[in-house]
Formats: C-alpha cells, sequence, structure tokens
C-alpha cells in the first residue's frame, strides 16, 4: 500500500519529490490542529472556571484568612 502514489522505489529520486505519507493534506491538517488547540483552551478554561467557583463556595472563611496570616 501506498500513500504517495508509487508502486516501486526503483526510480530516480530526484525526480520523485515528495517521499512523506500524507503530501497535500499540510494546510488542513495544520487548521485541524490550530482548530483542536484553540477549543482545548476554552473548554480547559472553563472547567477550570467552574471548579475555582465550586472551591471557593465551599472554602470556609476563618481557614482561608488563617492561611493568609500565616504568610
Amino acid at each position: 500500500m501506498s500513500t504517495i502514489g508509487y508502486e516501486s522505489w526503483a526510480v530516480d529520486l530526484a525526480d520523485v519529490g515528495a517521499i512523506y505519507p500524507f503530501q497535500g493534506w499540510e494546510i488542513p491538517m495544520v487548521i485541524a490542529g490550530v482548530a483542536f488547540w484553540l477549543w482545548w483552551h476554552v473548554a480547559q478554561s472553563r472547567l477550570e472556571k467552574e471548579h475555582m467557583a465550586n472551591s471557593a463556595k465551599s472554602a470556609d472563611p476563618k481557614k482561608v484568612a488563617e492561611a493568609l496570616d500565616r504568610y
């Protein structure tokens, strides 16, 4: 199975060009990678914000004040 369209490597490699798999998919893969990266940051930010809000609700004000006074 060849992903670049060559059945035999018995050719002059100077005339072959790119020999890596999925050639021509560079731009769509970069776009997909950047989209996933942005989605992950937004999702992580939402989860952390929710976690911090829940933590703030359950925090005991006296313990927080004591912890801050130590420093």
